[in-house]
């Protein structure tokens, strides 16, 4: 106990001098680590109330630096938007003198772009023609339904026009769990349900024009820093992830302010 004593009176003494003794500090505890412990085993209530505020002051520090940064990389987009390739043979839903334009990288298994789809419906349903979509594709490697059903999306846009793209593009969505159990036998459903001839859409499945379409999407997503989904350009401004309306109309609306 003695020893012990001495060794924490050295220890406050080193703590008291200046900063250029952190090292002798740091020596002092990695040779008598006791020093420590005895402090933990008599007030480990104590030490776990400090841990646990060390912890939450943490993340929170954490979580504002992150939301700093992302709002000075916004504000960067505002004045560099990103430009993505938009050709008038894809899939856009809406007017195509649109003010707002939300390009959309999405995969049609992920659960977090079910919830994507909700609110992309939402913002259109607010804004009407000031907005339009552009549907793109971002299947993960994960989602074993993913590429499979943006492939009999194109199928379905190429042979059937974007109307019947656009209903086989909601329904499954708001079929996702039948999309994972019936595979392509739901996918057919789905594109009957659309009005697209089947035959015609399974003929162009496997075509280049799809693969082509498909990857130039992924490469496009990967550009601009897109490695999960859902992402969104929104007039070139990026937001990542299910996000709710109330962010979309963040963007648009300040966007809207300066046209």
């Amino acid at each position: 106990m003695k020893n012990f004593t001495m060794i924490l009176t050295a220890f406050f003494a080193l703590a008291l001098i200046s900063c250029a003794n952190k090292d002798q500090l740091k020596k002092t505890l990695e040779n008598n680590p006791d020093i420590v412990i005895n402090v933990i085993e008599k007030h480990p209530l104590k030490f776990m109330e400090a841990l646990n505020t060390a912890a939450q002051n943490a993340r929170k520090q954490q979580f504002e630096e992150e939301e700093k940064k992302q709002a000075a990389a916004m504000e960067e987009e505002y004045k560099n938007p990103k430009v993505a390739q938009i050709d008038a043979k894809r899939a856009i839903f809406g007017k195509s003198d649109a003010a707002i334009t939300i390009v959309e990288y999405s995969d049609f298994e992920c659960p977090f772009c079910s919830r994507g789809y909700k609110t992309v419906k939402e913002v259109a349903e607010k804004y009407g023609d000031k907005v339009r979509v552009v549907f793109k594709h971002l299947p993960l490697d994960f989602h074993p339904t993913a590429e499979p059903a943006a492939r009999y999306f194109e199928s379905v846009l190429i042979s059937s026009g974007v109307d019947k793209a656009e209903k086989f593009h909601d329904y499954v969505f708001e079929n996702q769990e039948k999309l994972k159990a019936g595979k392509e036998k739901f996918l057919d459903e789905a594109a009957k349900k659309a009005g697209a001839d089947v035959a015609k859409v399974k003929a162009l499945i496997g075509s280049e024009e799809v693969t082509k379409r498909i990857e130039a999407d992924k490469a496009e997503a990967g550009k601009f820093g897109f490695s999960g989904t859902p992402g969104f350009l929104i007039n070139g401004v990026s937001l990542k992830g299910a996000y709710p309306a109330s962010e979309f109309a963040k963007i648009i609306d300040k966007q809207l302010a300066t046209k």
